[in-house]
C-alpha cells in the first residue's frame, strides 16, 4: 500500500468515526422525550384501534423513514398481531408524479390527504428541516378535515414545527437527526405493540362471547 493510499484510509476511518461518534449523542437526546413518545404511540394505538388510520410523508431519506413506520404497523413490529391502516403517501408513485405534473410538487401530499383523510386519522410529517413546502401544504390540508398531525423534525424553530398539533424536534445535524428518526420510529412501535395485539385480543374475546352467547 503506498503512503497515499494509507493517508486516504485514515482519513476515511477518521470520517466513519467522526459520524459514528455525533450520532450517539443525537441519538442518546430521544430519552429526553421518552414520555413524548409514549404519549404518542397510546394515542395512535387507541386510533387505530377503532379503524381509522395513520397516513405519513416525507422526501427523500425522511420518505424512507416515514415507510418504514408504515410497514412496521401493516406487517408486524414484535409478534403477531392484526394489520392497521397506514399508507405512505410520497409511496404512491403514480399519485405522485401525476399530481406533481398537474398541480405541482408542493401538492402532492396535500392532494393525497384531500383523497384519503378522514376526521380522526392521523398524518405524520417526517423532516431534518421542518420546511418543505409539500409537508406544510399536507399539514395544512389534514387540519382543514380533522385529521391530527404530528411532525418529527429536526432543531425548533421551524415552520412544520409551529404548524402541526404536535411535534418532536431532534436537536442535531441533519444526517444525525434523520438516524436519529429511526430509533423514535422503532421506539414509537415498541411502545405501541402491547396496546395494539391487547386490544386485538380483547375484540376477539368479544366476539366469541357474542358467538357463544348465540348458540
Amino acid at each position: 500500500m503506498t503512503i497515499e493510499q494509507t493517508t486516504r484510509l485514515d482519513s476515511s476511518a477518521a470520517a466513519v468515526r467522526g459520524h459514528i461518534l455525533a450520532s450517539v449523542p443525537v441519538i442518546a437526546s430521544l430519552e429526553r422525550h421518552g414520555d413524548h413518545i409514549a404519549a404518542w404511540a397510546d394515542e395512535l394505538a387507541g386510533r387505530l384501534g377503532r379503524g381509522q388510520r395513520l397516513l405519513a410523508a416525507g422526501n427523500g431519506g425522511s420518505a424512507a423513514e416515514a415507510q418504514h413506520l408504515t410497514s412496521e404497523l401493516v406487517g408486524r413490529f414484535d409478534g403477531d398481531r392484526p394489520a392497521y391502516s397506514a399508507i405512505s403517501l410520497h409511496a404512491e408513485s403514480s399519485a405522485v408524479t401525476a399530481i406533481g405534473n398537474d398541480y405541482g410538487y408542493d401538492q402532492v401530499f396535500a392532494r393525497q390527504v384531500a383523497a384519503h383523510a378522514r376526521a380522526g386519522d392521523v398524518l405524520v410529517l417526517l423532516t431534518t428541516s421542518g420546511r418543505s413546502a409539500n409537508l406544510l401544504n399536507a399539514a395544512r390540508a389534514a387540519r382543514s378535515v380533522g385529521v391530527r398531525t404530528w411532525a418529527m423534525t429536526g432543531p425548533r424553530p421551524n415552520p412544520l414545527a409551529e404548524l402541526v398539533d404536535d411535534a418532536i424536534c431532534i436537536d442535531g445535524p441533519s444526517a444525525n437527526v434523520q438516524e436519529a428518526q429511526l430509533v423514535l420510529v422503532h421506539a414509537l412501535c415498541r411502545a405501541m405493540e402491547p396496546a395494539l395485539r391487547g386490544r386485538a385480543a380483547h375484540a376477539s374475546a368479544r366476539v366469541a362471547a357474542s358467538l357463544g352467547a348465540g348458540a
